[in-house]
């Protein structure tokens, strides 16, 4: 079912495109920036750039947010409105944060204009992201399936981070790091991350209905 923002929904939309598209733009210059330091080309800093489950979440929320207000009357416009593709969106963005400050915080620590890109790709689109959803979730029920659907994405990246990991012999993340952990290591700690994400799905699905009840008490 296809939802139309309202006015103040359609300004939080576009602030939260406008955050996510700008941590976006700045994580793409760095790794450019990188790859240049490095000997290598623009090309190898764009692929390095989208092998992480961080940046294809926000580019998810990026793209959720912007396309229902520029193009709404596409079918883009109208996949990106669906409130199943947005809760989706917004449940992947809470992992990115919630695994960001649970299991990578410590393992390095950026500088400067990093340290700036990983605060908004990892703190400000997420809180933005699940503020947004907290207060414009859809009135419609989202069915009881659909965090279950949702697991869809996290399991195509991990099968796309295992070939490109095969394939470049780089793994984005250490507990996906199968040349380190094994395989077996690999996918117990998959498996836990999409019980993680399971659970995190159906908190965000069960939003909606507490904001429809709250909605119901409040009427006289």
């Amino acid at each position: 079912m296809q939802t139309k923002p309202h006015p103040l929904d359609r300004k939080m939309l576009a602030a939260l495109a406008v955050v996510a598209w700008s941590a976006l733009l700045l994580q793409l210059y760095l790794s450019i920036e990188l790859a240049f330091s490095n000997g290598r080309g623009a090309l190898h800093g764009t692929l390095a750039f989208l092998a992480y489950f961080t940046v294809l979440t926000n580019l998810f929320v990026a793209l959720s947010a912007t396309l229902p207000l520029v193009a709404g009357a596409t079918p883009p416009g109208r996949f990106f409105a669906k409130p199943e593709v947005l809760g989706c969106a917004i449940t992947s963005i809470v992992m990115v944060g919630a695994g960001y400050h649970l299991l990578l915080r410590n393992a390095w620590s950026p500088q400067g204009l990093q340290l700036l890109a990983d605060y908004l790709l990892h703190y400000v689109v997420p809180l933005c992201a699940l503020a947004y959803w907290v207060v414009f979730a859809p009135r419609t029920r989202l069915g009881t399936l659909a965090p279950l659907a949702w697991c869809i994405y996290p399991v195509g990246y991990i099968i796309y981070a295992l070939i490109r990991g095969e394939l470049t012999g780089m793994y984005p993340y250490y507990f996906i790091d199968v040349a380190k952990l094994g395989f077996a290591k690999v996918l117990a700690n998959s498996v836990a991350m999409l019980v993680a994400f399971l659970l995190v799905g159906m908190a965000v699905r069960f939003i909606p209905v507490l904001r429809g009840a709250a909605r119901s008490t409040a009427e006289p």
